[in-house]
């Protein structure tokens, strides 16, 4: 009890901080999206797997061009770079639905800075495991059944902006060492272990190799 308390204290502190500090930024970077390709300022994805499996709209800048999500899936032309994003545990390294504006954004993390307002809202942490689409969670358990038991771990508390797996490696962890690695935080969940991943995702967003 002691523990969600004060963390969802400090998720609602840092959330506060991030959106004080990064105001500028929450008025440029959607102006740098409409100039530089046609579409929303937010993409429209499918909703993603939040605690206790409830389903969330998870809020991004948009760093690709219009219905990207739909088009990997449906689109004929993309049949072949779909395959390659299930078999890559869900991550492109060179996605060419990416925009220019959007390469930036990526690179330093900046595309998920919306994702305060789902942490004050209560739908996610500042740090915690990733979250999922449920595509993505169902077909990454059959392609690593071993995962299932962590999974459930996993669902029983909120994703996080940051977590253990993002300032230890992003999108070079594949989903089998991702959920373990998210698993383990779970289980040593502690306030400490919290704030130093809080303290090293600057640099990780810096070096682009966190998110934030």
């Amino acid at each position: 009890m002691f523990y969600e308390t004060t963390k969802r204290i400090i998720d609602i502190i840092v959330a506060l901080i991030i959106l004080i500090i990064f105001s500028p930024i929450f008025f440029i970077i959607p102006i740098l999206i409409k100039l530089d390709s046609p579409g929303p300022i937010f993409p429209e994805t499918p909703p993603r797997v939040g605690k206790d499996k409830k389903l969330f709209r998870m809020y991004k800048f948009r760093s690709m061009v219009h219905n990207a999500h739909l088009l990997l899936r449906s689109d004929p032309k993309f049949r072949k770079l779909y395959e390659e994003y299930k078999k890559n545990s869900y991550k492109l390294k060179d996605d060419p639905r990416i925009t220019r504006i959007g390469q930036f954004l990526r690179r330093f993390s900046l595309d998920e800075l919306p994702q305060i307002f789902n942490v004050l809202k209560g739908e996610m942490s500042i740090v915690g495991p990733r979250a999922y689409y449920p595509d993505e969670l169902e077909n990454q358990q059959k392609v690593y059944p071993e995962t299932k038991k962590y999974v459930q771990e996993i669902l029983k508390t909120r994703p996080g902006i940051t977590g253990y797996w993002q300032v230890s490696g992003r999108s070079e962890v594949n989903f089998d060492k991702r959920v373990k690695m998210d698993t383990q935080y779970v289980r040593e969940k502690s306030i400490i272990q919290d704030i130093i991943i809080i303290l090293k995702t600057p640099w990780a967003m810096l070096s682009g190799k966190g998110a934030l």
